[in-house]
């Protein structure tokens, strides 16, 4: 699969316009975003890349942004060579130690996460992905069956694996994403996960103790029916890929009309991560 990436610089971006900016982006088919000194790169699958789309995206800024930005094909051959120069091993709440193949090992933590992302999102760098995680770490998973919507590279999944859950489904609607998390799950010796490829119609008939959707607030709303009627009684929901206004209001407005109660969330920066239970 070939991939295009914009190379975006900016003149005194605020770190709120740019997260609304890459929150935007992701609605036009951008996947995957890495940091530069000057602004950020975000990848598109070339088949879906559509210029006219991505300027209607920036000039709904107005006159909030100075920017500028090239695009440029990158071969399948060339992606390792992109996120590797970018992709430096995360540490998650002292507890859990993301890193790539060619980082050493760190055996003082407890939970190590080896990711080859393949051009799939999800190395854990995301805020969002970021507090699912510190979710996942502060919650009991022993004998847990689980539900990872928008799986991305499966980390989620593979992290809550890693804390005793029994069973585990990894369902994303990217072809590359269901093989990402096929693999990574071999890489670190997860043998109870399964791959899906697909959305909401993948999701399989099972009761769930938790679900985890780290997705984006439209996409949300779409599927929440459907989780609320996989998940058991009791069972949490932990949703992140939006932010807390007005998106988690509108969240929870709509949850409620499935017996999904809010609890808590968390924050960084403008996006949030929040835990629902079902009642």
């Amino acid at each position: 699969m070939e991939y295009k990436k914009v190379a975006f610089s900016f003149s005194g971006i605020e770190e709120y316009q740019k997260d609304l900016l890459i929150a935007e982006l992701a609605t036009v088919g951008f996947d995957t975003f890495e940091d530069t000194d000057t602004g950020f790169d975000a990848f598109v699958v070339a088949t879906q890349f559509n210029e006219t789309s991505l300027n209607e995206v920036l000039m709904s800024f107005g006159d909030e942004l100075q920017y500028r930005y090239s695009v440029q094909d990158i071969e399948p051959e060339n992606w390792n060579e992109e996120w590797e120069k970018n992709f430096t091993p995360l540490i998650i709440a002292d507890k859990c130690y993301v890193r790539a193949t060619f980082h050493e090992a760190q055996p003082e933590y407890p939970y190590e996460i080896v990711i080859d992302p393949k051009m799939a999102f999800g190395t854990g760098h995301h805020q969002t992905t970021t507090m699912m995680m510190e979710y996942i770490l502060e919650t009991d998973m022993t004998d847990k069956v689980v539900l990872d919507m928008g799986a991305g590279t499966g980390i989620l999944a593979i992290l809550a694996s890693k804390r005793g859950a029994m069973e585990l489904f990894a369902i994303d609607n990217d072809d590359v994403c269901y093989e990402s998390a096929m693999e990574n799950a071999a890489l670190n010796n997860i043998t109870n996960l399964t791959s899906l490829c697909g959305g909401k119609e993948a999701i399989p008939a099972l009761d769930f103790d938790l679900i985890l959707a780290n997705i984006n607030r439209n996409i949300l709303l779409d599927q929440i029916a459907h989780y609320a009627n996989v998940l058991k009684d009791g069972g949490n929901i932990f949703f992140s890929g939006f932010y807390e206004t007005p998106d988690l209001g509108i969240i929870t407005a709509h949850c409620e009309q499935f017996k999904l109660a809010y609890v808590d969330h968390k924050r960084i920066g403008d996006w949030v991560a929040a835990k629902f239970v079902k009642g």
